[in-house]
Order: C-alpha cells, then sequence, then structure tokens
C-alpha cells in the first residue's frame, strides 16, 4: 500500500504530502486569488503603454509611406471596433410624410432636414442634414455627446448655448453637416417588454449581443457615419471632417482613424490616457485597445491628416441608471469623468512622439476650452483651415427657425433601438454560416488529418478569443495541507504559484487503499460560479446541486483534484474581465494557465497516472470543462454539466429570459465568438479525446432543445471520424445540477477504473 508521509513544519505540525512545503497560511484563498490577479492586471495596464510599440512598424520616411507602414494596425483596430460588415450602396432620403415636410427649419444659406440614410443590410440610421444654398465648401459628420439630441446641435432647441452649437456653426460657413442620432444612456427600451426590462444604458444593452458577434455599438455609429460620408462623395469632391464631443468625440477619433477618406477630426472632451478604461462604461469596451492602441496609438493612424484635440467639459455620470419600474438591476458600473487637462497633453505628447521623424510633422493641434464649452470657436477654426486654407469660420448669425414639427426624439431612438437589436439578432441567426467558412480549412478526411488541421484553429482560439498568456514565469514552489482524513480517503489544501500575486489552489482527495507505485486516474472536479473547492470535495459540505460529487468519486477510488477558480466575489472578479479585455485577456486567460500548472503538479505525483487526468464541471466549471480541455490537451477527457448550450443565442438572443442579454453576468461576453466557436466548435477541439454532456430537464440555463441542437453538431463530427462511442449526453429529469449517474459510468469507463459492486 502506498502510505502518506507525514511531514512536520519546524513551525508547528502540518501535514503534507511528500515533496511539498507546508502550506501555512490561513486566508481567505479564493478573495486572495481574485486581489492577486487584480493587482497582477493593473501592473499590466500600468506597463502596457511601453509594450504597444512592439505591434507596430512605422516608417516615418514620407507620409505616403507612413501611412503603408500602420496599415495592418488599422485594419486590427477596424477589426476589433466591430467594422465587420460591408455597408450599402449609399442612400440618403429626406424623412417626410404626407402631412409634414422634411424641412425642420431654415438659417441663414442653409436648410434643416430629417433624413435617413443606409448603413448596413437592414439597418439605417437617422439624423439631421444642414444642406448649404450652393455647393457646399465641406462635408462634415457632427456629432454630440450621445445624451445630446441632433437638434440641439443644429440649433432647433435651446437645451445648449448658441456658441455651443458647433454643427450650425460649421453649416453657416458654408458646410453641408450630418448629425447622426446617437443610441443614448438612458434604459427606456432596455429589454424586451415581452421579456424582461433592465436598467442598462441604451449602448450597453446592444453592446452586449453585439460583442458577442464581433461587433460594437462603437462600431455601428462609426459605420452609420462612415455611411454619411460614402453618400457625400458620390456627388461631391469637397474635403471631409468630422467632429464631436464626449461619446461622439470618441466616435470621431475612431472614424477619421479607420478611414482615410476623412481629411481632418475634431475631438473634443474625450481624448486622453485610457488605462482606466476599466472603470468607464462598459460599452466602451474594446478587446486590445490597450494592448496594441491607446487613445495616442488611435491618433497616430490619422496621422498625417491633422487632429485637433479640445480639453472641454464632459458630460460625467456615475454609474447606470437606477432600477425603477420593475426594472431589473443587471447593468454594469461605469463612470465617466472630464479628462484631466494635464493628462490630455500627456496623451498629446505621447501621440506626437509616435510620429516623430515626418516630415512635414503630424499636425496635432491642442484647446484648453475647459472653461467654455465643446466646440469652441477656436476648434472650429483649425478643424476648417485644415480641410481648406480657404475656409472660415463665419461670424455667429441667428439660430435658425423652425418651419416643420421637430421629430420625437424618444420615437426616433426607439427606432434606433430596434434597428440595432434586429441587427444584432440577425447576425446571431447567419452565425452557423459565418462559422462554416471560418472551419472551412479543417479537414475531415481522417482523425489524424482533422488534429493536425485543428491546430491553427486551436491557436487562434487561445490567442484571439480566450486571450493567451506567457507562460508561468514562477516555479511552482508546492504547499500543501491536510484537511480532512476520512475513512476511504485524505483531503489535502494545494497551493501552487504561476505568477507573481497568480497561484493556482485547491483541494486533494487521495484514496487510502493506493498501493505503493500504483497510478491512478485523477478528475478535477470544478465548481461553479461563486463556488469553491468546499462544495464538490469537502465531506463537511452538502450542496445539493453538487451531491459532493468529487468526495464520492474519492470514495469509488478516483484521486481527486477540486481547483479554485477566479469567479468568485461579484464584481471584484467581474472587474478583472473589465481590466482583461483591453489586454486582450481574459478572465479564462489566468483559468487556463493556473489549470495547465495544476496539472503538470498532479502528473508528478507518484500515485497520478498523467494519461489518465479527466475535468468535470458544473456551470461556470461546464464553461471551464469546454474551454481549458479544447486548449490543454494534458486532459484526456471533458464532461460539461449544467452548461453545454447553443452558446450564442444563449449569449445574444433577444427573446427568451434565460439569456444573458437580460442578466448581471456582464463578464459573459466573449469578442467575436459567434461568428468563429460555438459550443459544438470547442468541442471539436477537444476530440478525439472522450466528451460527455450532462443536462438537467429543468436546468434554468437553456432549453433542451438548444442543447439538443448543439450537441447534435458535436455528436455528428465525433461519428463521421469514427469516434462516436467516444461522445455521449445523458439527460435527467432535474435540475441545475450534478446527476452522477451516467457520467460517473463514462468516467470509469474512459479511464478505464472498475465500477464498485452494487
Amino acid at each position: 500500500m502506498y502510505s502518506i508521509v507525514i511531514a512536520f513544519c519546524m513551525f508547528g505540525a502540518v501535514e503534507a504530502l511528500p515533496g511539498t512545503a507546508p502550506l501555512e497560511e490561513t486566508v481567505d484563498f479564493a478573495e486572495t486569488m481574485v486581489a492577486g490577479i487584480d493587482r497582477w492586471l493593473m501592473r499590466a495596464i500600468e506597463a502596457s503603454p511601453e509594450k504597444r510599440e512592439a505591434f507596430w512598424d512605422r516608417d516615418v520616411s514620407s507620409h505616403s509611406a507612413y501611412v503603408a507602414s500602420v496599415a495592418p494596425n488599422r485594419g486590427r483596430f477596424a477589426q476589433v471596433t466591430g467594422l465587420k460588415d460591408a455597408r450599402v450602396t449609399p442612400r440618403m432620403e429626406l424623412v417626410a410624410t404626407p402631412e409634414q415636410s422634411s424641412l425642420l427649419g431654415r438659417g441663414e444659406g442653409y436648410e434643416v432636414h430629417a433624413v435617413r440614410w443606409a448603413v448596413l443590410e437592414g439597418l439605417d440610421t437617422e439624423g439631421l442634414l444642414l444642406r448649404p444654398e450652393g455647393a457646399p465648401k465641406a462635408l462634415i459628420v457632427a456629432l454630440g455627446d450621445c445624451d445630446w439630441t441632433p437638434e440641439m446641435l443644429a440649433g432647433l432647441t435651446e437645451d445648449l448655448p448658441p456658441e455651443a452649437q458647433y454643427a450650425r456653426r460649421l453649416a453657416e460657413s458654408g458646410c453641408m453637416v450630418v448629425i447622426p442620432t446617437l443610441l443614448d444612456r438612458e434604459c427606456t427600451f432596455a429589454g424586451n417588454p415581452d421579456v424582461r426590462m433592465t436598467n442598462q444604458p441604451h449602448r450597453e444593452f446592444v453592446y452586449r449581443a453585439a460583442y458577442q458577434m464581433g461587433r460594437h455599438v462603437i462600431g455601428y455609429e462609426v459605420h452609420g457615419m462612415l455611411a454619411a460620408v460614402d453618400w457625400f462623395l458620390t456627388s461631391n469632391d469637397a474635403p471631409v471632417g468630422v467632429i464631436g464631443a464626449g461619446e461622439g468625440g470618441l466616435l470621431a477619433l475612431y472614424a477619421a482613424a479607420v478611414d482615410k477618406r476623412i481629411n481632418a477630426a475634431a475631438v473634443s472632451g474625450y481624448f486622453g490616457p485610457r488605462e482606466q478604461l476599466w472603470e468607464e462604461p462598459i460599452y466602451r469596451n474594446v478587446w486590445a485597445l490597450l494592448h496594441e492602441f491607446g487613445d495616442a496609438g488611435i491618433a497616430s493612424l490619422i496621422a498625417p491628416r491633422p487632429l485637433i484635440i479640445e480639453a472641454a467639459p464632459s458630460v460625467e455620470i456615475d454609474g447606470p441608471p437606477p432600477a425603477e419600474s420593475g426594472r431589473r438591476r443587471t447593468a454594469a458600473p461605469g463612470r465617466i469623468r472630464t479628462p484631466d487637462v494635464a493628462a490630455v497633453e500627456q496623451e498629446i505628447a505621447r501621440a506626437r512622439g509616435l510620429t516623430a521623424g515626418l516630415e512635414p510633422p503630424a499636425e496635432i493641434a491642442f484647446v484648453n476650452a475647459m472653461d467654455r464649452y465643446a466646440g469652441t470657436a477656436e476648434t472650429l477654426e483649425l478643424l476648417l483651415g485644415a480641410l481648406d486654407d480657404d475656409l472660415e469660420l463665419a461670424a455667429p448669425k441667428p439660430t435658425p427657425v423652425i418651419v416643420g414639427e421637430l421629430p420625437d426624439p424618444d420615437a426616433r431612438m426607439k427606432r434606433q433601438f430596434d434597428r440595432l437589436i434586429q441587427h444584432t439578432q440577425q447576425t446571431m441567426r447567419e452565425a452557423s454560416f459565418a462559422r462554416e467558412t471560418f472551419w472551412e480549412n479543417a479537414s475531415r478526411a481522417s482523425a489524424e488529418a482533422w488534429e493536425e488541421s485543428a491546430g491553427w484553429y486551436r491557436d487562434y482560439f487561445w490567442e484571439e478569443v480566450i486571450g493567451k498568456l506567457p507562460p508561468p514565469t514562477l516555479e511552482a514552489n508546492p504547499r500543501t495541507r491536510l484537511i480532512f482524513d476520512e475513512p476511504l480517503y485524505r483531503g489535502y489544501e494545494v497551493k501552487l504559484d504561476v505568477y507573481p500575486d497568480v497561484f493556482a489552489y485547491g483541494f486533494l482527495l487521495v484514496p487510502k487503499d493506493i498501493e505503493d507505485g500504483e497510478r491512478r486516474p485523477v478528475v478535477v472536479c470544478q465548481h461553479g460560479l461563486e463556488g469553491t473547492p468546499h462544495k464538490p470535495a469537502d465531506p463537511a459540505t452538502d450542496i445539493p446541486a453538487y451531491k459532493q460529487y468529487g468526495c464520492r468519486l474519492a470514495e469509488r477510488g478516483f484521486v481527486v483534484y477540486a481547483p479554485q477558480n477566479p469567479y468568485i466575489g461579484g464584481d471584484a472578479f467581474r472587474v478583472l474581465q473589465r481590466k482583461a479585455n483591453p489586454l486582450k485577456q481574459s478572465l479564462f486567460s489566468f483559468i487556463v494557465r493556473q489549470h495547465e500548472r495544476t496539472l503538470e503538479w498532479l502528473a508528478e505525483q507518484p500515485f497520478v497516472d498523467p494519461e489518465r487526468i479527466a475535468l468535470y464541471g458544473i456551470s461556470y466549471g461546464g464553461k471551464t470543462a469546454m474551454r481549458v480541455p479544447a486548449l490543454l490537451p494534458q486532459y484526456c477527457l471533458s464532461i460539461c454539466s449544467a452548461d453545454y448550450n447553443e452558446w450564442i443565442w444563449k449569449n445574444v438572443t433577444f427573446d427568451y429570459p434565460f439569456s444573458y442579454l437580460f442578466t448581471g453576468e456582464y463578464e459573459m461576453f466573449e469578442f467575436d465568438l459567434g461568428d468563429t466557436f460555438n459550443y459544438a466548435e470547442m468541442s471539436w477541439l477537444i476530440f478525439p479525446r472522450p466528451f460527455m454532456v450532462e443536462r438537467g430537464h429543468w436546468d434554468g440555463v437553456g432549453i433542451d432543445e438548444w442543447v439538443a441542437y448543439e450537441y447534435a453538431r458535436t455528436r455528428r463530427h465525433y461519428s463521421a471520424l469514427g469516434l462516436g462511442s467516444e461522445t455521449e449526453i445523458e439527460y435527467f429529469d432535474g435540475p441545475h445540477a450534478i446527476n452522477a449517474v451516467g457520467t460517473f459510468t463514462f468516467l470509469h469507463e474512459k479511464l478505464d477504473w472498475p465500477e464498485p459492486e452494487e
């Protein structure tokens, strides 16, 4: 019989596994793990500006050489901003009815019309067109903050002082101006009245669905701006400019960065260091933004075209709208503050440094308007001068005379919200076709051919979807401590180092009847949301949904390991996702490396068979069971319990109450997963290893029909490649829980370990 050696610490008796140091810490390891990852991320965010240049290869020998050298970065920026759809043929329409003309107002030398224009297939947008009487001297897309209406900027209402109505001032100067409607931060329409209403800002609600599909609320609105530019250029050859304030400043910056047809841009009340992006509203979250860009990097994509940065008061918010009138409180936290002038100047200096050496130099002008308003006369003069040396800002004129009934801003916002939601639903419905195209280079000629060709997809999944951290930088330094001694097994706490402040931790259950030299199979039992190793693997903790399945497996003779995963602590862990995403990382970036370190250590134990280590996870642990074995071949099989689903529908659908659009799990969305990897595709990366799904009929995470539909794709793949016997699904008459019947049989069979006699 293999006997556990008892090690004693010189500072007191601590029973530990041989070859490990005694674990003496008495902390909340789950809380400590989350806090440690947070510190690691904060250091990475702080270091990100200096690391970004590794992704650029700027050639400043000439303007044309520079533009060509940053083209790959421009392409990647467009991708992470969500600009993946082709715009339709330009079409601008006057919005009128038999009773109401499109003409809303007349100013000196221009008219104001209500307009609608085509953007994407099935997606239009609305706004105002300020049309000069003669040929336009310049073509401008002007945006306010998203909480401003187009009528404010056009001077049709008195909500902004006349000097801040910069769209009107530009029209008075002979420019043709389009003012798009932007989704605002209210929650009036955020939800489905037939399902559930939420307190999410309209921008967040659309962001959630769009992000999963590789789109973005930012990308949709940039597309709207560029569709206006498309229309401008169908019949005009005047220079094109953009100007925006607040959220509109973000959009003006992004649009000019992705489209070289924009000759100059002005950004007010937005530009600055973006290292605190995680504190801002989640609808500003952009995958890899700090990894490669930052505001200075985005500005360098505009160079050598002129850019005017105006430091001006911004709309400030402390968080999402309150959850009133029966709305569910599901919005992510996030606040906006006016950028500090010194910080703005610091980021401008960084942008100038990125383009140093260009001749003539890139033009980045700075206007300090903190004691005034957005869109000062000075900024407008700089913008017009950048577009054409002969353009000048006209002297202020009276505000336009209203000649028609102004659009109902609430009705227009509802139309805009509905259009964007419907576009996300359409991309969701078409996602299976997009994934077919994405996977067309994977060979199904044989199981061996599949494994070889799937390597590229595994790398893509890790690097572009999950986010790949470097290998661990610390030695494992294992520390263990005996925590319970049951008749059939002993339980140990285990702590392993991964990175500074980042560690792996869990419970190890070792059967007492292991003989000397014997190597047993291992089942890694992964807890769900807000869980700890106690739930699956502590004999004193009996949670009905878990059925103490780790303890029961240890009693059956398996070695069991129950890891702590960092999805615990509410916003404390969800904010980790906010900090990680702009670094091109996610919560699972850490989980993969923690599991990898754990697998390495388990394989070294004399009582473990490293070829027979399985993962069995429930709920969030089921998410782990889909993603981690897809990336780590050290797992010989995987069981997904209480989670397997048509995962893209689960995240994006507008029509079912269990959709993550309606819940508080704002960290759940993974950029561009919809067009690349559903759960079936993840299982294809687990193939040819055994894979099983455990599903309770009454599990509220979804419905049987969705699970069956997606699992059919898994089953067909295994069967088509001659390994249909290596995958199973068990339905049982129960809720969101471990069933521990068919899965136990599966483990015994696939891990070649005899089932106990009844």
